[in-house]
């Protein structure tokens, strides 16, 4: 697809008169999940069992063969139909390696249009890191094989499509999963485990009147008009009262969440999208942009009844936890978790970057061919990252995670949840942020792009190479 044979697509027609009409369809098919309608429900809201999806140990040639599911149950049986996934599933497994070990996957193309896997948040070769020039064609007669050592820090990491001009489609219709890395640090931590951690994809979605997933961009990104966590629309969870550990990931194309529970407690923030922090804390509201993982204790030993998991920025009732009254683990949530972290330290380069419009970065669309930058091995920099209007940009590099030294002007600070190591930063109009990155596990080429996928797809991204 050429770009702007793209572009005409998400501009011209499919903008707001289009999101209005796709609302209003939902909204007057009362056959479809009506208890799922905008804002999230309330009182008298039917409810249905959270996905738990399952988990592969270290996979060792592990088939992830793209498919067009055709329809998927997204709570109490309802079926919605035009599911794109990996194996059939959505989310698809979780999979869990150690640090040290080496993993191998067999990638198939069963899709009617060309993709890719990205490891997002993976310190891998560029030949495994999935980006667009390796894009895999379709007819299911080619099988990229990725194989590659885990060379990183325990982390929540996952992945999804990343083909040039499609990876918003993609991934809308639901191709995602979660890739957990563990290592001795975080394990001699004893955090809740087993029935007790528990990853969360946490995306939006439109359905149309036929009962059909609808991706229907425009070029300043995808908001659906439904909550869906782990492919489930309004989803609860039974808890016993004891820590449960939460592992979430902003799964959305363009839509930032801002969690809170409905009571008004806190959660304690352990990690985010580069492992544990190097100190936890208490947090009422955390703000999740697309792409960002954040993992947080949450504390039911007093839980009587039921508490919400909140979008405080829609009002949207994301996932309802109701305690079982059984006595669970006895994790202690007032433990404070502390993680090893090294400042980078003084960069040796300064480069800045301005994120222009929807579809530019520094002037320039993106083109596959090009090479924008060129970044010595080992060596500290700066990144300095602007807005030239159309925020928010949710910022992610390829092949190292950085730490996010400051943010001046909108917001005028930073978070607890981008301290420590990170691969994506938010970055709203009127923002300056820095941050350190120092590019030591692989030379290659690389992308640097907006996570929110329609300005991706439109070209908003840059190859660099890393010598």
């Amino acid at each position: 697809m050429r770009r702007r044979d793209f572009f005409s697509l998400v501009s011209g027609g499919l903008g707001a008169t289009a999101f209005i009409s796709c609302s209003k369809e939902f909204l007057d098919e009362p056959s479809l999940i009506s208890a799922a309608r905008p804002g999230g429900g309330g009182g008298g809201t039917t409810r249905y069992p959270l996905r738990i999806p399952g988990v592969v140990n270290t996979p060792n040639d592990y088939p992830l063969n793209c498919i067009n599911v055709g329809s998927l149950d997204v709570g109490g049986g309802k079926k919605v139909s035009n599911f794109w996934s990996y194996n059939g599933e959505y989310p698809a497994k979780t999979l869990i390696a150690y640090r040290g070990q080496t993993v191998s996957i067999n990638l198939k193309n069963n899709l009617p249009e060309e993709t890719i896997t990205h490891w997002h948040g993976m310190i891998v070769d560029d030949r495994n890191d999935g980006g667009p020039i390796h894009h895999v064609a379709t007819g299911g007669l080619e099988i990229y094989n990725y194989n590659f050592p885990i060379i990183q820090r325990a982390a929540m990491n996952w992945y999804h499509p990343h083909p040039h001009m499609l990876t918003g489609k993609q991934v809308n219709l639901g191709m995602a999963g979660a890739f957990i890395i563990r290592d001795d640090e975080e394990t001699s931590k004893g955090l809740p485990s087993g029935e007790y951690e528990i990853p969360l994809i946490i995306r939006d979605v439109t359905i149309d009147r036929n009962g059909n997933l609808s991706y229907k961009p425009s070029s300043g990104g995808f908001n659906g008009q439904l909550p869906m966590v782990n492919g489930i629309l309004s989803p609860y969870l039974n808890v016993n009262k004891g820590v449960y550990r939460f592992r979430i990931l902003n799964g959305a194309n363009s839509r930032i969440f801002g969690l809170a529970l409905s009571n008004g407690a806190s959660v304690k923030l352990i990690g985010n999208d580069g492992g544990l922090l190097p100190l936890s804390s208490l947090q009422s509201r955390i703000d999740i942009a697309p792409a960002e993982r954040l993992d947080i204790l949450i504390d039911f030993r007093n839980l009587s009844g039921t508490v919400m998991l909140k979008d405080m920025r829609s009002g949207w009732d994301l996932l309802e936890f109701r305690s079982t009254g059984n006595n669970g683990n006895s994790y202690d949530f007032a433990t404070d978790i502390t993680s090893i972290f090294t400042s980078l330290g003084a960069p040796a380069t300064t480069r800045v970057f301005s994120f222009d419009g929807m579809t530019k970065i520094n002037g320039l669309e993106y083109s596959m061919d090009r090479i924008d930058w060129r970044v010595p091995f080992g060596e500290v920099e700066k990144w300095v990252f602007k807005t030239n209007g159309n925020a928010p940009h949710p910022v992610h590099i390829h092949g190292a995670s950085f730490q996010v030294i400051s943010r001046t002007g909108g917001r005028g600070r930073t978070y607890p949840w981008e301290e420590g190591w990170k691969d994506t930063v938010l970055l709203e109009d009127s923002e300056t942020v820095e941050v350190l990155i120092k590019f030591d596990g692989y030379r290659g080429k690389y992308l640097m792009h907006c996570h929110k996928l329609e300005h991706e797809d439109l070209g908003m991204m840059a190859n660099f190479e890393v010598i």
